[in-house]
């Protein structure tokens, strides 16, 4: 097995490395630990890159697989039992407190054909801003044929504690306008966009519009079929039963400072994900590890 190629980059203000395995090419940030894109040679990214990202110190960033933990998305929407977890009467930030910190880098390592890259986030002694608790949450990154990213949380503390989490994972697309995605026919998913509602998905998923689903029940197995690329990106998750499917589309995008106006066209998200009546309560001791292997197969 030959030794991984390992470089360590600056992006701006952040840290980080890129690794490179076989054909695959990885580059990933210290703060947040945070994949921020994924190539395997001679072929389009997996993973989105956007061009416009900002790298600032404490500033969360709009590309790659970005951790949403100990909560997702916006905090008052989250079940009661995540809720009642955090305290203080400030502002919570959304997709909750380690995107914007740095992790320790634990080690780069070959094991057989694979190259395991793993970070983890330290329990701080009176548990995280807000968030008195004592769960430590991990990441491992396994490359292989595929891409595999898993994010474990330890209960080191006496007391139970619920958590929603999300890998918020931003594929790259040719046009999401020509792409739709596979797994979500009959799906229950919740429509965040018109009130919360719940509707029942009728066939594969296409886009024409912002899009901001919460798929219920979600099965483990989905994919992107991208005609343009000739691929498709298949996604393998394990550890959860929802999916959160995203594009921000013209407007939305246009009320970012850091994507282009057209940046939405070449992105697509599929979250892997433990939210709404799927979230994490973790005993005393215990563990819960949320995975997702990524790969393409041409069409």
């Amino acid at each position: 097995m030959p030794t991984p190629h390992v470089e360590t980059v600056q992006l701006d203000q952040l840290n980080c490395w890129r690794i490179r395995h076989d054909d695959a090419e990885l580059l990933v940030a210290q703060q947040g630990a945070h994949v921020l894109s994924y190539q395997v040679a001679g072929q389009p990214p997996l993973i989105w890159l956007n061009e416009e990202a900002q790298f600032k110190t404490g500033k969360s960033i709009r590309a790659g697989v970005p951790v949403c933990w100990p909560w997702f998305g916006n905090f008052a929407r989250n079940p009661q039992s995540v809720q009642a977890m955090r305290q203080g009467d400030d502002a919570a930030p959304a997709h909750g407190l380690v995107r914007a910190t740095d992790w320790e880098l634990q080690g780069i390592e070959s094991e057989g054909d694979s190259l395991l890259v793993r970070l983890r986030l330290p329990c701080p002694a009176g548990g995280f801003p807000g968030w008195p608790h004592q769960v430590e949450p991990s990441l491992l990154i396994r490359l292989d044929q595929q891409l595999h990213i898993s994010l474990s949380s330890h209960n080191l503390g006496n007391q139970s504690v619920s958590i929603s989490q999300a890998l918020h994972s931003y594929f790259a697309v040719s046009d999401v306008r020509q792409v739709h995605v596979e797994g979500v026919d009959g799906l229950d998913y919740i429509e965040t966009l018109e009130d919360w509602t719940t509707k029942r998905q009728d066939g594969d998923l296409h886009f024409a519009g912002e899009t901001d689903r919460i798929y219920l029940d979600a099965p483990a197995q989905l994919a992107i079929v991208d005609p343009q690329w000739q691929r498709r990106i298949r996604l393998a998750s394990q550890g959860s039963r929802t999916a959160v499917i995203w594009n921000p589309w013209i407007a939305r995008a246009a009320q970012f400072s850091d994507m282009a106006d057209d940046g939405w066209q070449r992105m697509l998200c599929i979250e892997t994900a433990n939210v709404m009546d799927d979230i994490v309560t973790l005993a005393p001791g215990a563990s819960h590890t949320l995975s997702v292997s990524i790969d393409s197969v041409a069409l």
